[in-house]
């Protein structure tokens, strides 16, 4: 066994991982000495809103108090019928599929590239029919979906999309961010992510309309400051607080920096993997910027004993955690979506769903389970140094050596006679 010096990374679960510093101090102590905690009278929250809006190219910004929240706003900007179909990836967290049903639409899967785990046109115009009412695509990992061909695809179809990008903030595709190719652009403050105010989330748009019915649901449906105020639908508290705003306004400017910081060592690791047989380094499109939530690779287990699932167990030899696998089973095998457990014992809306949509055989989602047999999911975050890459690198390599399948050698009494 070689002789290895365990050196520990930090990790996002903790200051070691995080950007934290007397700027957040400094403004949650304003807050508290203020005694308005409310973003309905305080100023954090909407100077949080309108920089944010501003640093990605968005008209209007609405902070929420999650990730999920934000994607439940944005469904509800788009406001669908009941048993509406809402086209989305079968690759992803709960938080951006329960939203759907939570507003009486069905949640439809579309197939993913097993390269990039991302929705592409062709998987999603798969999915399409009369009753789809928007596309949810998910830039997984900070790695960008192809806006350009999905957006063909969805305005030729009049069908609006949603960009979920809780792991993908100053996500790039040729000059524009990620969130601003769809209708909305939905992004998580969870404590993992780029910035983080421990939960969180804000949702952008460019559409009046849209972000009417956004800061509408996020409140209740209260219409503050018109003259006549009602709660004009249906709709929820999802305020984020200003002891949230505070900590989101002073991690904003610190955004550039996590993300090159993620970007240069990311690409650092890639160098030093590129050519190792049995690995696979992330794929990332030309013209894109990947902003590494999670730096992922594919394992080969053709090539390496035990593929994905036997590499992250040699690297916790070496204390990095990985995910093999990354969330297990596609989405679509929850028991909420296969058992249909939704409200009590009434299915609703999945009662109003056409067969096709809620058919989830293996077959129709090859590059789904493909993607998640050979997937190894590494932590990652912007206080990553070359020592750390050096390190993870060299355990990569160790692990792979360790691993590798040797080719099966022919009989040497079978070769004598040949």
């Amino acid at each position: 066994m070689t002789d290895f010096k365990l050196l520990t990374l930090p990790s996002d679960q903790d200051a070691s991982g995080r950007t934290f510093g007397p700027e957040e101090i400094q403004n949650v102590t304003d807050v508290l000495r203020s005694g308005v905690l409310t973003s309905t009278k305080g100023n954090y929250v909407k100077e949080f809103e309108t920089q944010f809006a501003k640093k990605v190219g968005a008209k209007h910004g609405f902070a929420c108090s999650h990730g999920s929240a934000a994607v439940h706003v944005a469904i509800a900007a788009i406001d669908p019928q009941p048993g509406d179909e809402i086209i989305t990836t079968s690759i992803t967290d709960m938080g951006g599929l329960s939203p759907i049903i939570y507003q009486g639409a069905i949640p439809v899967f579309a197939d993913v590239d097993p390269k990039t785990f991302n929705v592409t046109a062709k998987t999603i115009a798969a999915r399409i029919t009369d009753r789809t009412k928007a596309i949810i695509v998910t830039h997984l990992f900070g790695n960008p979906c192809e806006m350009g061909p999905i957006m063909e695809l969805a305005n030729s179809k009049n069908i609006p999309v949603i960009e979920d990008c809780a792991q993908a903030f100053l996500t790039a595709q040729g000059d524009r961010y990620v969130g601003t190719f769809g209708a909305i652009g939905c992004f998580s403050l969870q404590q993992g992510k780029h910035i983080t105010t421990g939960e969180g989330g804000i949702v952008v748009t460019d559409d009046e309309a849209l972000a009417r019915r956004c800061f509408l649901f996020i409140n209740k449906a209260w219409g503050y400051g018109d003259k006549n105020p009602d709660h004009y639908f249906l709709a929820l508290n999802y305020r984020m607080s200003e002891l949230l705003g505070a900590v989101a306004l002073a991690q904003l400017p610190k955004l550039d920096g996590v993300v090159d910081s993620r970007v240069r060592s990311a690409a650092a690791l890639t160098s030093q993997l590129r050519g190792i047989s049995g690995i696979e380094t992330p794929h990332i499109s030309d013209g894109s910027v990947h902003t590494f939530w999670k730096y992922c690779l594919l394992v080969d287990e053709r090539v390496i004993t035990g593929g994905a699932v036997g590499l992250g167990a040699k690297l916790k030899e070496r204390g990095i955690a990985s995910a093999p696998r990354y969330i297990q089973k596609p989405a679509f095998k929850c028991e909420v979506f296969r058992d249909q457990r939704t409200f009590g014992n009434s299915r609703f809306p999945f009662t109003l769903a056409r067969p096709e949509a809620v058919d989830y055989s293996e077959d129709k989602f090859p590059g789904t389970f493909e993607a998640l047999k050979n997937i190894l999911v590494l932590p990652w975050n912007e206080r990553y140094t070359q020592e750390h890459v050096d390190y993870i690198a060299d355990a990569i390599r160790d692990g792979v050596a360790a691993l590798t399948k040797t080719p099966t050698t022919t009989n040497t009494l079978e070769a004598a006679v040949v």
